[in-house]
Parts: C-alpha cells; sequence; structure tokens
C-alpha cells in the first residue's frame, strides 16, 4: 500500500517537474540562442566601448525586427509580393518538410489566441454513443443557418494528437454539452491522446 502511494507521489511529481524544467531550459537555450546570434556583435561594441554588457539586447533587437516585417508583410501581403516569396521558400529542399508544419501550428495557437475558442464542448461524433471533445466556435453562422433552416451551431472537432488536423461540424444547441474545462486543459487531453487531464 505505502510503496503503491510513493509509486503515485513519484510518478506525480515526474508529471510536474519534468514538463516544467525542460519549458524552463528550452526558454534558456532560446533566449541566450537569439540573444547571441543577433546581438554579438553589438554586445561585443558596447562591452568594448563602454565596459558593461547588456543582457537580452539580441532578443530586443529580434522583436524589432519582428514587428518591422510584420509591419511590411501586412502593408504589402496583398499585393503577392511575400506570397511569391513565401512559394519559393516553401519549395527548398528539407525546408518544404519543416516551415509548413511550423507554420501551421503557429497558426492554430495564433488563431487560438486572436480568435479564441469560445469554450470546450462534448459532441456525439463520429456516431451516437461516441463523444468527442471540442470547441465552440461560432454561434451565429447566418449562411449555414439560413441553408439548413434551422440554428445550428460550429464546432471544431480537432484530432489527437495533432489538434492541427481536425473538421468543423455543425451541430444543434441541444447536442451540445458544456464541458467544465479551459481550452488549454483540453489541448492537454487530445496532445496526449487522453493520458494526461484535467483532474479535480
Amino acid at each position: 500500500m505505502v510503496m503503491r502511494r510513493l509509486k503515485q507521489y513519484f510518478f506525480a511529481g515526474i508529471v510536474f517537474i519534468v514538463p516544467l524544467a525542460v519549458t524552463v531550459y528550452v526558454l534558456f537555450v532560446l533566449f541566450s540562442f537569439f540573444d547571441s546570434i543577433i546581438g554579438r556583435y553589438i554586445q561585443q561594441y558596447i562591452q568594448d566601448k563602454f565596459g558593461f554588457y547588456i543582457p537580452g539586447i539580441g532578443v530586443a533587437l529580434l522583436i524589432i525586427i519582428i514587428l518591422i516585417t510584420g509591419f511590411f508583410a501586412n502593408r504589402f501581403f496583398r499585393h503577392g509580393f511575400f506570397i511569391r516569396i513565401e512559394q519559393w521558400f516553401s519549395k527548398l529542399p528539407l525546408v518544404a518538410n519543416l516551415y509548413p508544419t511550423l507554420k501551421q501550428v503557429i497558426l492554430f495557437v495564433a488563431a487560438q489566441k486572436e480568435f479564441g475558442f469560445k469554450s470546450v464542448v462534448l459532441v456525439e461524433y463520429p456516431r451516437k454513443g461516441i463523444w468527442t471533445l471540442g470547441f465552440l466556435t461560432n454561434e451565429h453562422f447566418s449562411a449555414v443557418n439560413k441553408a439548413a433552416n434551422q440554428q445550428l451551431i460550429a464546432v471544431y472537432l480537432p484530432m489527437s494528437p495533432n489538434p492541427l488536423s481536425g473538421y468543423v461540424a455543425f451541430f444543434e444547441r441541444s447536442e451540445i454539452v458544456p464541458v467544465d474545462m479551459t481550452v488549454a486543459q483540453a489541448l492537454n487531453v487530445i496532445l496526449s491522446a487522453g493520458v494526461f487531464g484535467s483532474q479535480k
């Protein structure tokens, strides 16, 4: 009995500590990487000229570069200039396998944060008796409601363990069951294929 509890405590500690430690380590490595690559020469100049070091100046410059790039991309993307650059870049060897996946992940996270999934729900899909975790996205799809001649609600049904792939399905309100979970908790369940989830 005691050994079983110790195993449970040990496993719970591993589940909590390992992701936290890895996250902190990755953030530290990324910070050091960008700070050294972009700010290396500026840091050296400041060190030689003034005799001190400013940590994070490379990351600050990276943020400025991203903002400037985003400004020009937003202004000129509609003219096709950035689209042609992206198409050329995404066809390069090795890049063709990596870039689209990374872009999808970033777009998924950005869309979730900017537009937001309204709530976590359960729906019976793909058939009665099988419940699927989904995200309520739109309650006022006028064109769909007019075509179906009824009030329908849009639900995004992500696939596990890759939430980037999924389906958009429309359900009647009575077919949707609200779930007392945050979007982050639901994504944790989906990404872990149901291994980890919210426990209360």
